[in-house]
């Protein structure tokens, strides 16, 4: 078996014999195609390799931001299928989904764009603890636009905020910009889902002139950094955090839903970027209740 958590980071038996005999809205991929395999960088792909290569009974289960877990040589499929869901749970703190199982895929498609949820009502998200873990309220950053006005994730609420510290000193950070540009140019058509990058251990000015160079289009937000030796992000309160209490590594990404609440986190680099468009779409939908 092989698994998965990149930079750190039951299902009753009854029913998943049922999923594997009719998987509601599978995956028409063939289960020899590695690239079909949302978010698997490329540990991820060696690993799905790996699997398709196992004996029989032989499950690959995957969760969103590339954390998977395969098992084989099971006993029965369903079993294998089981054990290797909650492994990838427990390795990922959240819900997997199973793609594949013995020569069959078996990936839900619609179940995997709702799989941020179920979000917080209003009620419960209000009470929510102050943090960056899941189910808790992220911090309320303040930062600047490019004109120089004050912002906060505060005044955000009612959007869902992809949230992504970089800076251009950091090489995983400069790898997935050009994709990066692709998922900000997609979600400026929508009034509900805002980018906020900022950048860390460096000036606004430095990090801009990089993309400039770069070619590359895109908007982003000043963290209030200097140099290198800055290592705060400021409050709306006036306090400050460490930068590294928030982002253990550079980069790293959260979304937040419209309460503010945290339900993704990953820390380092993220492959596919346009294939979190649908979940992020599943956010806007149905958050802020």
């Amino acid at each position: 078996m092989r698994r998965r958590n990149p930079y750190f980071e039951s299902l009753c038996a009854s029913c998943l014999a049922l999923v594997l005999l009719f998987p509601l809205g599978s995956h028409a991929a063939d289960v020899r195609d590695v690239e079909a395999v949302p978010h698997l960088d490329r540990a991820g792909q060696d690993g799905y390799r790996a699997f398709l290569a196992a004996k029989k009974h032989r499950a690959f289960a995957i969760a969103p931001g590339g954390t998977w877990f395969w098992m084989g040589e099971g006993s029965a499929a369903d079993t294998v299928a089981e054990d290797a869901l909650q492994l990838c749970e427990n390795d990922s703190g959240r819900s997997c989904q199973l793609y594949a199982v013995d020569d069959k895929v078996v990936f839900d498609a619609r179940a995997w764009t709702q799989s941020w949820g179920p979000y917080l009502q209003r009620a419960v998200a209000d009470r929510a603890a102050p943090g960056n873990e899941l189910g808790q309220r992220f911090y309320d950053l303040a930062f600047t636009d490019a004109s120089g006005k004050k912002l906060s994730l505060g005044a955000l609420r009612g959007k869902v905020v992809v949230l992504h510290f970089w800076g251009s000193w950091c090489p995983p950070c400069r790898h997935e910009m050009p994709e990066l540009q692709r998922l900000q140019r997609a979600l400026d058509k929508s009034s509900d889902i805002r980018l906020v990058m900022l950048q860390v251990r460096e000036s606004y000015p430095v990090a801009q002139r990089w993309l400039q160079q770069q070619k590359l289009r895109m908007s982003f937000y000043d963290s209030g950094a200097q140099d290198s030796s800055s290592d705060k992000l400021s409050l709306a309160d006036g306090k400050t955090v460490h930068d590294r209490y928030i982002a253990p590594v550079f980069p790293t990404t959260y979304v937040l839903d419209k309460h503010g609440i945290v339900v993704f986190a990953n820390h380092g680099p993220l492959t596919h970027w346009m294939d979190y468009l649908p979940l992020l779409r599943d956010v806007a939908k149905h958050s802020g209740k």
